[in-house]
C-alpha cells in the first residue's frame, strides 16, 4: 500500500490555522516535546454485531486515506504503532448504535491515536464514541463513507478538567452517501477538534452538528472545513455553544470551499453562542469561498449574545426562580442538536452534565 506523506511545520501561533489556539496549553502535542506513552485506550463496548468488526492493525497495513499538513496529525502518523479500525460491511444495516469507549489515561504523558472508520457500500450504522476521564490525547480519525452508505457519528467529549485533546475527524464521502456528525464538548481543559469533510463524488451529503459548553478557564476550539469539489453535493453545519465563567473561551471556524467544478452545490452553515456571564469570550468566524455561480444555494450566519431577558421574565412570572429559568433556557438552546443523537439515555446524561456545569459556574 502507498504511504502518504505529511509535510507540516511546527506551528508558531502566527498561522491562520493556529492563531486562536493557546499553544502553551497543548502539552507539547504540536511541537514534539510531549512525552509519548504506549496507550491504546479506544475499545469496542460489548460484542460486535453481525457485519461489524473492530481490530488493531499495524500502520504499514493501514496507510492514511488522505494527506494532511496539520502538525499534530503528522506526528501521530510518524509515531503511532498501530491503527484502530472499525469496519461495517457492505449492505449491513446495524439497528443498534455501535459504541466505542475511550477511558482516561494520564496527564503526564500523551497518547497518539490513529482511528479509521470504514462503512462499505450501502451499509447503514450509527457509531457513538464516548470519551471520559482525564488524559492527554492526539487523535487522527479518518472516516470512509462508501457509495450509498449512511453513517451517523457521535463523538462525546465528556472529559474531566485536566484533559488536553487535539483531534482531526476527517470524513471522505462518496457517491450518494450520507454522513452526519454530532460533536459534543462539555469537558476538558483544552479541546481542539477539526471536523472536516471531503466530497469525492456527486450526490453526497453531510450534516455537521455540534454543541459545546465552556466554563471558567476552559478553551474549546471547533474548526470545520467542507470541501465541495464535485457537483450536486449538499452540506449543512449547525453548532451551538454556551459560555459561563471568567476566562471561558470558545472558537468556532466554519470554512466551506465550493470549487469551480462543484455545480449544483447546496450549503449553509450556522453558529450561535450564548454568553452567560462576564469574562467569557466566543470567537466565531464563518467563511465561504465560491468559485462557481452555478449553485443551488450558499449561506452562513453567526450570532453571539446574552440571555433573552424576555424569556427569563416570562418564566419567572410563572413562579420559576431565576436559576431554574436560566437552566431551562440553556436546555432549550441545546435541545435542537442534542435530540439528534437519538439515544435517550445519552441525551439525559448530557443535559444533566450541562446542568452541573451551569451550577458550577454559578450562572
Amino acid at each position: 500500500m502507498t504511504t502518504l506523506t505529511t509535510n507540516y511545520l511546527t506551528p508558531t501561533g502566527r498561522e491562520e490555522a493556529w492563531r486562536f489556539t493557546p499553544l502553551k496549553r497543548l502539552g507539547g502535542l504540536h511541537d514534539g516535546t510531549a512525552v509519548i506513552a504506549d496507550r491504546r485506550s479506544l475499545s469496542l463496548k460489548g460484542v460486535a454485531a453481525e457485519g461489524v468488526s473492530f481490530e488493531r492493525i499495524s500502520r504499514e497495513l493501514a496507510a492514511p486515506l488522505t494527506e494532511s499538513d496539520d502538525a499534530i496529525v503528522g506526528r501521530i502518523r510518524e509515531n503511532a504503532a498501530d491503527v484502530a479500525v472499525l469496519t461495517i460491511k457492505a449492505n449491513t444495516e446495524v439497528a443498534a448504535p455501535i459504541f466505542l469507549n475511550r477511558s482516561s489515561g494520564a496527564t503526564d504523558s500523551a497518547e497518539l491515536s490513529r482511528v479509521q472508520i470504514r462503512i462499505e457500500n450501502h451499509a447503514k450504522a450509527t457509531v457513538i464514541i464516548e470519551n471520559s476521564g482525564d488524559t492527554h490525547l492526539a487523535e487522527d480519525m479518518e472516516i470512509s463513507v462508501a457509495p450509498g452508505a449512511n453513517l451517523t457519528l457521535v463523538t462525546l467529549q465528556e472529559w474531566d478538567g485536566k484533559t488536553i485533546h487535539a483531534g482531526r475527524h476527517h470524513a471522505i464521502v462518496d457517491r450518494d452517501a450520507t454522513f452526519k456528525s454530532i460533536v459534543v464538548t462539555v469537558g476538558g481543559s483544552l479541546v481542539r477538534l477539526l471536523p472536516t469533510v471531503d466530497f469525492i463524488a456527486p450526490g453526497a451529503s453531510c450534516e455537521l452538528l455540534g454543541v459545546y459548553f465552556a466554563t471558567s478557564g476552559q478553551f474549546f476550539e471547533h474548526r470545520m472545513f467542507v470541501d465541495h469539489k464535485v457537483p450536486n453535493a449538499k452540506s449543512r453545519v449547525n453548532y451551538k455553544g454556551a459560555l459561563a465563567g471568567d476566562g471561558a473561551h470558545t472558537v468556532w471556524i466554519g470554512d466551506v470551499f465550493i470549487r469551480a467544478a462543484a455545480e449544483g452545490t447546496d450549503t449553509y452553515e450556522l453558529n450561535r453562542n450564548l454568553l452567560l456571564s462576564d469574562g467569557a469570550r466566543a470567537d466565531s468566524v464563518p467563511n465561504l469561498e465560491i468559485e462557481t455561480g452555478e449553485i443551488v444555494g450558499a449561506g452562513h450566519a453567526s450570532t453571539t449574545g446574552r440571555f433573552d431577558d424576555e424569556q427569563l421574565f416570562y418564566l419567572m412570572s410563572r413562579g420559576i426562580n431565576a436559576a431554574d429559568a436560566r437552566r431551562l433556557v440553556v436546555r432549550g438552546f441545546f435541545n435542537e442538536i442534542v435530540s439528534e443523537i437519538g439515544v435517550e439515555e445519552i441525551q439525559d446524561r448530557l443535559m444533566d452534565r450541562i446542568d452541573g456545569e451551569l451550577a458550577k459556574a454559578g450562572s
